[in-house]
């Protein structure tokens, strides 16, 4: 009995310390402007355990710094999608897309255009 007790303990612990503080993941958030920027970040602050939330308008691509033990990737990606914002894999519901600014309408091709002039200057 004792020694099934150690062996549990044991995994636990592992398990515990197997969880990284400071993980880094990075993923393609659909968006135009700097309003979805701030958006974005933002969902993305307010998961408990994110440190560090980073998008980018030109790239898309949104660099996290997050600790494990606190949250996951899954959880995040939900923040996103609840804010109207689309995951390669995910899609925001249209109740929260339609959430968005009408100048942060990136599934509009007119918007898109129109964004794609400001990245010019």
């Amino acid at each position: 009995m004792k020694k099934l007790l150690s062996i549990v303990l044991l995994l636990m612990t592992t398990m515990v310390f197997a969880q990284n503080r400071n993980a880094k993941a990075s993923f393609e958030v659909d968006g135009v402007c700097n309003m979805c920027k701030e958006r974005i970040e933002t969902a993305c602050i307010k998961t408990k355990g994110v440190k560090s939330a980073n998008w980018d308008v030109n790239t898309h691509q949104l660099d996290l710094i997050y600790n494990e033990t606190k949250t996951n990737l899954n959880e995040i990606k939900k923040g996103i999608l609840e804010v109207g914002h689309d995951l390669v894999n995910a899609t925001a519901t249209e109740e929260a897309y339609n959430s968005v600014h009408l100048c942060c309408r990136y599934r509009d091709e007119v918007v898109k255009d129109d964004h794609k002039d400001d990245k010019d200057k």
